[in-house]
């Protein structure tokens, strides 16, 4: 029964009781007629003030009330009626109807209200009847209804709800709250138009999202960048090539920013891999030219040193390094880009590392990737000469396993796993960057992305988001985001401002429960970006 009709029986009962309609003198607007308790309008009734305190019904039907102003009506608290219908306020303030505790039926139908602050109704702690009904609602704010526990039954149907992220909340209240509750049907999105709200599942809603906003800028440019934890502590190191150094950060919880924590002296460096064992910490140092060294920390406490020079007349110009476990102990792969020289593969004996194979000699290998297939180690190279090249671990060696096809001028890879599945990212220069399947014997193309000047297609899982980051050369970088749905990566935002100047490597860190992300650029400097989790039914 709407409000109307709640009212009438009402009137009508209060009638066979004997109540006489006669206004209280003063009390009363001359649009109204008024009884005892009671009072209807219609036309251009004064404010509340007007009315009796005492007043138990209130109902106001096309009246020149044009808005709904906190305290509205302070000054009838004994209410237990009030109703609206046809008239012409667009919006409903916060704390409209505070002073009614009261209050138990509340009918606002067939006005042209579009939005409700979301405090509209605090205070109404005796509420039973909500409605409505018939207004140009297209959403309702969270926690609305927050502290009416007594409501039994609410009515909004009629109004024109866009069944977006924005009415989650109520898709996941109905089903809690101890009333009865008329919610209507969709007037959109198109796809969802005339559905029943009721009807409507609220794990298919994707409410979340996420955002990169800009945080700190590390001055000098680099050509790479790497996340490590050592002694429960996160760190940040980054190669410099131009300032000579590794460069290792750490978070300042007094500034609450990163600042540098040790620096290694490693000019014409293209690569710092850390990799800690226990209380030790390696770093290796891949360098264009002197060498690439291996440097140590055997305790906390002491300073990074140089240990060893590592393969010297193999690495001759290297171009990435990447660590892995073989057998139980960790390597190293270094990937070499000089036609004498070759990509090499360096295992812990001892004290040190030392080559235990070469692989891929004369195709100047550019990058480096291990990932695991069938559960066994794989590594793939990438090459200025040829097709990415899979080997498989086998008998104490990798071996050729095969090739990538339709993949040429590819300057390197990068891989993730997601929903049980291997994914490929493929950087392409000239052309375009590519993402491939892992159907069991080989990579099928799965998506192409246009990609003119890029030297770095990234995946990285932060959190629970599967994030792929295509930088450029000549434009703003892309982020993208692998919809689990669909298997395939969707624009999420370009990064910048600041804009990245020839970004080259990515890495994410959590530090003081915040995500960051660091963008290493050869020709501008480092950015640090603060990764937001946003909340789209907010």
């Amino acid at each position: 029964m709407g409000g109307a009709g709640i009212l009438l029986l009402l009137l009508l009962a209060e009638a066979g009781a004997g109540v006489a309609w006669r206004p209280p003198k003063g009390k009363c607007p001359l649009s109204c007629s008024c009884s005892k308790d009671s009072a209807l309008c219609e036309g251009s009734p004064d404010l509340p003030e007007s009315f009796s305190p005492t007043l138990l019904s209130l109902s106001l039907v096309r009246t020149g009330v044009t808005q709904l102003k906190a305290g509205s009506f302070l000054r009838v608290p004994s209410l237990h009626l009030l109703l609206f219908t046809s008239n012409y306020f667009s919006v409903i303030e916060d704390d409209a109807f505070a002073g009614l505790s009261h209050l138990q039926y509340l009918f606002i139908e067939d006005n042209e209200i579009g939005s409700i602050s979301k405090n509209a109704l605090r205070g109404l702690r005796s509420l039973t009847h909500l409605s409505l009904a018939n207004n140009h609602l297209e959403t309702l704010p969270r926690f609305l209804f927050r502290g009416l526990e007594t409501l039994t039954h609410v009515d909004l149907r009629g109004n024109q709800f866009q069944c977006d992220c924005r009415v989650l909340w109520l898709l996941q209240w109905m089903p809690t709250v101890n009333a009865s509750v008329g919610a209507g049907a969709c007037a959109g999105p198109a796809a969802l138009a005339h559905m029943q709200l009721r009807h409507l599942d609220p794990k298919t809603f994707k409410c979340r999202a996420i955002e990169l906003s800009w945080f700190q800028t590390v001055g000098e440019s680099a050509l790479g960048v790497e996340s490590f934890s050592y002694q429960g502590e996160p760190h940040i190191i980054l190669a410099q090539p131009f300032a000579g150094r590794c460069l290792i950060l750490t978070w300042d919880y007094s500034l609450q920013r990163f600042r540098p924590e040790e620096e290694l002296s490693a000019p014409s460096v293209v690569s710092c891999k850390p990799l800690v064992l226990g209380l030790r910490l390696f770093v290796l140092a891949a360098r264009l030219w002197g060498g690439s060294q291996l440097w140590s920390r055997p305790s906390p406490g002491l300073r990074l040193a140089p240990t060893q020079a590592l393969a010297p007349r193999r690495l001759l110009r290297p171009n990435d390094a990447e660590l892995l476990w073989l057998d139980g102990q960790p390597c190293f792969v270094v990937a070499d880009a000089s036609k004498a020289g070759s990509t090499t593969l360096l295992c812990r004996d001892g004290p040190g590392f030392y080559p235990r194979q070469s692989l891929h000699a004369w195709h100047r290998d550019t990058d480096a990737e291990v990932l695991e297939l069938d559960g066994r180690p794989h590594l793939l190279l990438a090459s200025a000469s040829q097709r990415p090249v899979l080997f498989h671990w086998s008998g104490g060696r990798f071996e050729r396993r095969t090739d990538i096809p339709e993949a040429e001028d590819v300057y390197a890879t990068r891989h993730f796993q997601a929903s049980g599945d291997v994914f490929l990212c493929l950087t392409r220069y000239i052309g375009d960057s590519m993402v491939m399947r892992w159907d069991g014997s080989m990579f099928r193309l799965l998506q192409q992305l246009p990609s003119r000047g890029a030297h770095v297609f990234q995946p990285l899982l932060i959190a629970r988001d599967q994030l792929a980051i295509l930088g450029s050369d000549f434009a703003f970088s892309q982020v993208f985001h692998l919809d689990p749905d669909k298997g395939l990566l969707e624009p999420l935002q370009e990064l910048g401002p600041p804009t990245l100047v020839a970004p080259r490597a990515f890495a994410h860190i959590t530090v003081a429960s915040r995500r960051f992300l660091f963008a290493a650029c050869f020709k501008g400097p480092t950015q640090i970006y603060q990764v937001h989790e946003l909340d789209l039914s907010a």
